[in-house]
């Protein structure tokens, strides 16, 4: 795949120039300084390799065990906001790259209304503003995107910038916003989603006070019984006991919202065509045993890679779901039986554009072909499934994405081939509206983008 990597502006990724360049004299400063360069290194790191900035941060914190909790804060936030922010950070300029480098992230800092005031404050210094600093700029708790917008400008000196610059252009041509608020959807993007968890062979209300034991603030939530909001904060899984006992999965709502479509029954065989590491291979299972009688049904997971089976084992073992079994896609050939189950589900491979809240960084990693790449893919992979569905049963495809051309395109150019098939209409968990297809957008619930449509064999 091509990409077109906007290069970070006049940026430097040298610590010796920067000490050269900058008089840090206050503890306040050096400390500033440090995290600036630490920054700096896996922006460019991200931006040169096109790996997920959640894996290169990772991979920094296990190899620099040197930093505590609010270094790691810092350093994360400040990393993920200036990929939020790009769009328009990218057209600070000034005649030196440091000067730029130090305006972008004092700016972000603005933007994303951090708390590290002497860091950011140091920052500005460093900035050399040639107008309005950051910290001369006030905004509101939990400003508006439109103020946020009004203070970049007031920051920058540029005044024709636009709310639509925070997504590639790109994305505005492949992924069409009609009747949806285009402001509802920059406005989400911009802003980080909460953790979503959901809760299995245990009570909501016993996980969520198991939790707060822990000193986890978790909610529960209207739309599903089992679905609770963990809030922002950062969560270290393996000290949680409900999660080590298999209690607690972590999946965002909008994916959530696909098992509550396939209403799986707790005496069906369904098949997972590509579960990856299985988290709906998991919420199926789990809604099959809310129905109280005793579970007769089973699930099959396929994935064409065998380290997400591998972790969907663990995960089911884990939870103590015995009636789970992996079959991996060797080649075109099905890897389980025709005509043999009550549901499949197909969660296609796809640009992953309904995700942009939670990992930022790639909205500006890919480019037009994260989307144009897809589609024959996704049909030949939702054909090729169909057959293992058999008479009566039905067939669900999904992706998190939010381009047409990958969603409702993909189902029209399927039923049009076949006429084995019908569309079963769904009712927006959300919303409460009935539609042909679904798509739900990541400002209608605090969550991901995700799309689904249900079919049934007839």
């Amino acid at each position: 795949m091509s990409h077109n990597i906007p290069a970070m502006s006049n940026a430097t990724t040298s610590d010796e120039t920067h000490a050269q360049e900058i008089a840090a004299t206050t503890p306040a400063q050096k400390r500033a300084l440090s995290y600036s360069t630490t920054i700096e290194t896996l922006f460019n790191q991200v931006m040169s390799t096109n790996m997920p900035a959640d894996r290169i941060i990772g991979q920094y914190f296990r190899e620099h065990k040197k930093h505590g909790s609010k270094d790691r804060r810092v350093i994360r936030e400040s990393l993920f906001g200036l990929f939020r922010w790009w769009g328009w950070l990218n057209q600070l300029n000034s005649n030196q790259k440091h000067t730029t480098w130090f305006q972008q992230l004092s700016t972000c800092a603005m933007l994303e209304q951090h708390e590290w005031n002497d860091v950011a404050t140091a920052w500005n210094d460093f900035a050399s503003w040639p107008q309005t600093r950051p910290d001369q700029v006030e905004l509101i708790n939990n400003a508006s995107l439109n103020d946020k917008l009004t203070a970049f400008m007031t920051v920058s000196g540029i005044d024709t910038c636009q709310l639509t610059q925070l997504l590639p252009q790109w994305f505005w041509q492949l992924c069409p916003i009609d009747g949806v608020d285009q402001y509802a959807v920059v406005n989400a993007m911009s802003s980080r989603p909460p953790i979503w968890a959901r809760a299995q062979t245990l009570s909501t209300e016993k996980v969520i006070k198991s939790l707060g034991q822990a000193g986890i603030e978790a909610k529960a939530n209207s739309y599903f019984s089992d679905a609770i909001n963990l809030g922002h904060k950062s969560i270290n899984l393996n000290e949680v006991n409900v999660y080590k006992q298999g209690y607690l999965e972590i999946q965002d709502l909008a994916s959530q919202v696909i098992g509550q479509i396939c209403q799986p029954n707790n005496h069906d065989k369904w098949w997972d065509a590509c579960s990856g590491a299985g988290g709906k291979t998991l919420q199926l299972y789990s809604l099959m045993l809310q129905q109280g009688s005793a579970l007769t049904g089973s699930i099959i997971a396929s994935d064409i890679r065998t380290k997400p089976l591998e972790e969907l084992r663990k995960r089911a073992k884990r939870a103590g779901f015995d009636n789970i079994s992996v079959a991996p896609w060797k080649g075109d050939v099905l890897p389980v039986d025709a005509n043999a189950f009550d549901g499949v589900l197909v969660d296609a491979p796809c640009s992953c554009t309904g995700t942009w809240r939670r990992n930022p960084d790639m909205r500006w990693l890919d480019d037009a072909s994260a989307v144009t790449d897809k589609p024959m893919l996704q049909l030949a992979i939702l054909r090729r499934s169909a057959v293992a569905v058999k008479s009566g049963g039905k067939l669900v495809y999904a992706t998190c994405s939010l381009s047409p051309s990958e969603n409702e395109q993909i189902v029209k150019d399927f039923l049009s081939e076949t006429a084995e098939f019908e569309l079963e209409p769904v009712t927006h968990p959300f919303t409460g509206q009935l539609c042909d297809m679904l798509t739900i957008w990541p400002q209608q619930a605090n969550s991901d983008g995700m799309f689904v449509a249900k079919m049934r064999r007839k």
